[in-house]
């Protein structure tokens, strides 16, 4: 049965044998003749002239055709192809992949030439934005047009047009499904004791199928149109998954002409004039967001309040302040500047998220409210409380910085945080030294009653592994294979057990001789003020030429050590990691240029990313300020770092 194509005029486009599927108390499969015409799809029981039609698909802009998959080929040994239409949905099949895709091909060109289905509620929207400006006219159109009005019944068709078929994956039915069964979850918020809960399902829906917002947004201007008791709670619930819907999406262009016009029909100086003030505003600021808002920021919106945010700074202070669903990171910085009396710094800031394992800097224009969101699934994935902190992000000016100011403070507090991370090069016994002045910051003069904290957050863990201990035997994955396996398997763990018995009790040992020593440093600085243990503590630090640097590690290459890259105020510097030279430094009056793409820094490519505003001078001036407009910006973005150098002729 070869596909045919005949010249029947312009009414026939395909005709030919092809098996349907038909359900009855079990799916099968029979064969009809099928006729694609101009405006429908047909089956007939034979191709004769007099042959009885058994049914017809009407082809409109709204109809979808699935093509063929190799998954239904596999399972039923036919290629199919799916049509689906207002009333019916054919699944038809072919034993040829070429005839399924000509069919396929034939019945989407018939529904592409098709006009745009436009349902009422377009038509009359349309009509309103051209009368905007003759209230007679518009209310006029609102008394004659129910559908344009609040409805206590169900409604049984979406108010705009939407393809015929059903979206893939998520658990969804049809968009036209999925729209009435929103309109059903809407009207159950009237009467629901608990509504954050379908006000987050009915944002979750939207968030899923992004053509469902303007429905949304159309079926709540619905019932919160001409309302009989519109000062109800019942009402203003209406009112408030609007508020919700203003802060998480922004409606299409038409719909939102059609939105601010239906807000500026409320009562002057009601309830609903108040949330529709609120709302304009919103809609102003608002991006789409990557996560349905919190229970927390729904009970805000409904209210019209802000939400409290805990930003945390190093040490153990923290500031709260009051943010919006619109908020972003780099609006926290600049506030959190002003709080701690940093803005005239030239440094540079950001916000961190963090945890006690893991920390990575928030994106400027990232939305608050969506990292907070987020913090609950992060939470309980890794066990550990999230938080956010606002840090020193890369150190510009370090030696205008005032030793009784808050930067000071956040100097030496990140600095601390380095040395416990392994970042500074220094000998064992510069490394204790640090940590006895940390403890004569913290704690004052040494007494044996002061609790002590422990030493992996006074000394670099790292150090503490390497110290002495001896490598660890490891074997190589093959020697696990094979018909051996149980008896080698055994024999292997019984040995890996007792090798990290060894090695747990030989760091344990190791623990104790280095936290002696640093206790014995502590006792000889008996005296010292904080300010003065800070000081020792930084000078220290300082004299690694490193010590200020915004320091990434390398992501690539095959190398035996891994590498440093030090972005500093005058340079950039190459180290490898653990050792106090620089491998090489480049001015910035040396860098003619810089980019993103992936190439070669001496073999070598970064995880790093840099500001793109203001962009900098393609060649920098040797003689003039520090090159700060190369500030790192904080990104969660990878990306590999080029540099163009002028290398002296000598």
């Amino acid at each position: 049965w070869g596909l045919s194509e005949m010249s029947l005029g312009p009414n026939f486009t395909f005709i030919c044998w092809l098996f349907r599927e038909v359900r009855g108390n079990w799916i099968k499969q029979r064969r009809y003749w099928f006729v694609l015409s101009q405006d429908s799809l047909d089956y007939y029981t034979g191709p004769e002239k007099g042959a009885r039609r058994l049914g017809t698909l009407v082809l409109t802009n709204l109809c979808s055709v699935i093509w063929p998959d190799k998954q239904t080929y596999k399972e039923t040994g036919y290629w199919s192809i799916t049509v689906y239409g207002r009333k019916h949905c054919y699944r038809l099949f072919t034993k040829h992949f070429n005839e399924a895709v000509h069919w396929a091909c034939a019945i989407q060109k018939i529904i592409d030439t098709k006009a745009p289905v436009e349902t009422p509620t377009q038509l009359l929207i349309r009509d309103i934005e051209e009368n905007k400006f003759n209230p007679e006219v518009v209310e006029h159109i609102y008394q004659h047009n129910p559908i344009l009005k609040y409805t206590p019944g169900p409604l049984y068709a979406p108010l705009l047009p939407f393809p015929y078929g059903s979206p893939d994956g998520k658990g969804y039915g049809s968009v036209r499904e999925e729209a009435v069964k929103l309109f059903n979850c809407l009207q159950q918020l009237e009467s629901a004791r608990e509504p954050v809960p379908i006000i987050q399902g009915v944002l979750q829906t939207c968030l899923d199928l992004r053509p469902l917002r303007d429905e949304v947004y159309c079926q709540l201007v619905k019932q919160t149109s001409h309302t009989p008791n519109p000062y109800t709670a019942a009402h203003l619930r209406y009112w408030q998954l609007l508020t919700c819907m203003s802060c998480t999406f922004v409606p299409g262009p038409t719909i939102l002409k059609y939105l601010r016009f239906h807000l500026k029909r409320q009562s002057p100086e009601s309830e609903m004039d108040n949330y529709a003030s609120f709302i304009s505003e919103a809609l102003e600021k608002t991006k789409c967001r990557e996560c349905v808002p919190s229970w927390e920021e729904i009970q805000m919106l409904m209210n019209r309040q802000e939400m409290l945010c805990t930003v945390h700074y190093p040490g153990p202070g923290s500031c709260q302040l009051y943010i919006s669903s619109h908020t972003t990171a780099n609006e926290v910085v600049r506030r959190m500047q002003e709080k701690l009396n940093l803005q005239d710094s030239k440094n540079t800031f950001a916000l961190y998220e963090q945890n006690t394992v893991w920390e990575q800097p928030v994106s400027g224009g990232a939305l608050i409210a969506d990292i907070l969101t987020s913090y609950s699934a992060k939470e309980s994935e890794s066990k550990s409380q999230l938080k956010l902190c606002f840090k020193l992000y890369c150190l510009l000016d370090m030696d205008s910085i005032s030793v009784d100011s808050m930067e000071y403070f956040f100097l030496f507090e990140q600095c601390h945080e380095m040395v416990v991370r392994g970042q500074l090069p220094a000998c064992e016994e510069d490394l204790q030294t640090l940590a006895a002045l940390r403890l004569q910051c913290l704690m004052g003069d040494f007494s044996t009653h002061a609790p002590c904290p422990p030493l992996d957050e006074l000394f670099p863990g790292p150090m503490l592994e390497t110290r002495d201990c001896p490598e660890t035997q490891r074997f190589p994955s093959g020697l696990l294979s094979g018909t051996l396996w149980s008896h080698t398997a055994a024999c292997v763990h019984k040995q890996k057990v007792e090798q990290d018995l060894r090695l747990r009790s030989r760091l344990k040992e190791e623990a104790t001789v280095v936290m002696a020593s640093i206790l014995e440093r502590w006792k000889g600085l008996a005296g010292y003020s904080r300010l003065d243990s800070m000081a020792s503590y930084l000078t220290i630090a300082r004299q690694w030429s490193g010590f200020g640097c915004t320091l990434y590690e390398s992501s690539t290459g095959n190398f035996s050590q891994k590498l440093w890259l030090g972005v500093a105020a005058t340079s950039v510097s190459l180290y490898r990691q653990g050792e106090a030279e620089a491998l090489e430094s480049f001015p910035y009056g040396q860098i003619c240029s810089y980019g993103t793409l992936r190439s070669v820094l001496g073999g070598f490519s970064f995880s790093h990313s840099w500001m793109t505003s203001p962009p900098p001078p393609s060649v920098p001036v040797p003689d003039t300020q520090p090159a700060t407009h190369l500030t790192p910006a904080p990104t969660s973005l990878t990306l590999s770092l080029s540099l163009s150098v002028s290398v002296p002729a000598d």
